[in-house]
């Protein structure tokens, strides 16, 4: 080997070794950083010169998978954080302030009245019973209304933030074409794209399609294009009002329904999902149930024509804002529901038009004989409130049983929810720490490896320098002796 060829071996030697020694310091630079995949030097040779290109680890199915994963466990988190709200309405057992609590406490009340028909004491303590039993329904509905508030200004949010990283995305994606265009290393780029797909994922469910010119085009998990070299509109208009009992906006994507019942493509995974569920299933399915328990409850207190002239029934001791008929439907009584003023003394009323009826002021809906101790029409009440009564089958609860055992069912249904969403989310969670876990293995960068590279490359650089030190000295040396 000559002395110029053994120059430029070391010289490429040296150069590689220093373009693959700045590549291992920038992996152990971003080290911490969650967003960054190892970058490798890989050593190639283009018309017989070597140079060190830059290759970034990557593994688009362990990515996809962890996307994939991300999305659901996002999902389920959403909509265990709004059945926990929802579940605060059924309160500490042990408290006895759930709706069935209340209602086992009405009916220990009217027995009790129910054998002494004469005494206030007992009679208040009813009135009261009954009272809390309205308010735990009304604040109930209250807390619904506050969850289902607190998932649309969510969902504007988590629309907002879609549409911010679709933004950003495309700045990215430029760069990576142009660079990869240009043959410029793209790999931070690379990074960034990848990493603002990662928080995208959290928001709706995607799927990544590569296409040629390192492109990418991202869909929704149901097929919708949500970027195509141009990022796609996600709207949501949180103008639209939360009606009892309906279910709210709908986020569109290009003017495209992707939630709701007239979606043709609806999302199934993302945060989003979650929000919505909350809004529109979860909340909406259990304040149906309230209603329908305030209507059992008007109807079971209600008041018959006692004269047989046949007038329709009325309202009793339980009233809303529409009486004094009994209600059609069910809609937005738990709301409404309260104790008719004309048994509370405290409002004008008397206690004695619980025991002798009349409640409505019209003497054919009296029950009593003109004594204190006529208790007939109360154990009418107590059957009322033991016997089965018909409920909305839809509801998913059964179609007949007694106030009390819908109750029970309604607080039942909501914790049978809460508990499947906390073991969905414990195990979506666990599917994503694999995924993530896998991804990092494959794409993260390990010190130990890193650091053991640092000294061999440490090593073929000094080695490379000596050499080129030794024919600079051979050179000398041959210069020396023929001049």
């Amino acid at each position: 080997m000559s002395l110029s060829v053994a120059y430029n071996t070391a010289r490429s030697s040296l150069q590689a070794s220093q373009s693959q020694m700045a590549i291992v310091s920038r992996n152990t630079a971003g080290a911490s950083d969650p967003g960054y995949s190892r970058k490798i030097g890989a050593l190639v040779t283009t018309g017989g010169v070597a140079r060190v290109t830059v290759i970034r680890a990557s593994d688009r199915a362990l990515l996809n998978k962890m996307l994939e994963t991300t999305s659901d466990a996002a999902m389920q988190k959403s909509l265990l954080e709004g059945l926990q709200k929802l579940s605060r309405t059924i309160g500490d057992p042990e408290l006895d302030e759930s709706p069935a609590a209340r209602i086992g406490a009405l009916k220990n009340s009217l027995q009790q009245y129910a054998n002494a028909p004469d005494d206030n004491v007992l009679a208040r303590g009813f009135v009261k019973a009954a009272s809390d039993l309205a308010t735990s329904l009304n604040q109930a509905t209250a807390e619904i209304n506050a969850v289902r508030k607190e998932a649309q200004v969510q969902i504007t949010e988590s629309v907002s933030r879609i549409n911010e990283i679709l933004a950003k995305f495309k700045m990215a994606n430029d760069e990576v074409m142009s660079g990869s265009a240009l043959g410029r290393d793209v790999s931070d780029a690379l990074d960034t794209r990848d990493y603002l797909i990662a928080q995208l994922s959290e928001e709706i469910g995607i799927t990544v399609v590569p296409r040629a010119d390192n492109d990418i085009a991202l869909y929704t998990d149901s097929g919708v294009p949500l970027f195509d070299r141009l990022p796609r509109t996600v709207k949501y208009d949180a103008s639209v009002g939360l009606e009892p009992g309906k279910p709210g906006g709908a986020i569109l994507i290009d003017d495209v329904p992707v939630t709701g019942e007239q979606s043709p493509m609806p999302l199934s995974s993302g945060s989003l999902v979650g929000l919505v569920k909350v809004r529109d299933e979860a909340a909406v399915g259990y304040q149906r149930q309230l209603d329908e328990l305030a209507r059992g409850l008007i109807s079971a207190f209600a008041e018959v024509d006692k004269t047989g002239g046949g007038k329709p029934d009325l309202v009793g001791i339980f009233t809303y804002a529409d009486a004094p008929g009994i209600p059609a439907t069910a809609e937005g009584l738990a709301g409404q529901i309260r104790v008719n003023d004309a048994v509370d003394p405290s409002q004008g009323g008397k206690f004695e038009r619980i025991r002798d009826g009349g409640i409505n002021g019209d003497p054919a809906y009296s029950y009593g004989d003109g004594t204190a101790s006529f208790s007939t029409r109360l154990y009418q009440l107590v059957d009322a409130m033991e016997a089965d009564r018909g409920f909305d089958p839809d509801l998913g609860l059964g179609s007949k049983m007694t106030l009390q055992d819908f109750a029970s069912s309604s607080a039942g249904w909501v914790e049978a929810k809460r508990q499947d969403a906390s073991q969905q989310v414990a195990y979506r969670e666990t599917l994503l720490a694999q995924a993530s876990e896998a991804l990092s293995n494959a794409t993260d960068v390990n010190m130990d490896d890193e650091t053991a590279l640092m000294l061999q490359l440490e090593k073929s650089y000094s080695a490379s320098a000596k050499l080129i030190s030794v024919i600079n000295q051979m050179l000398q040396t041959l210069l020396n002796a023929v001049g």
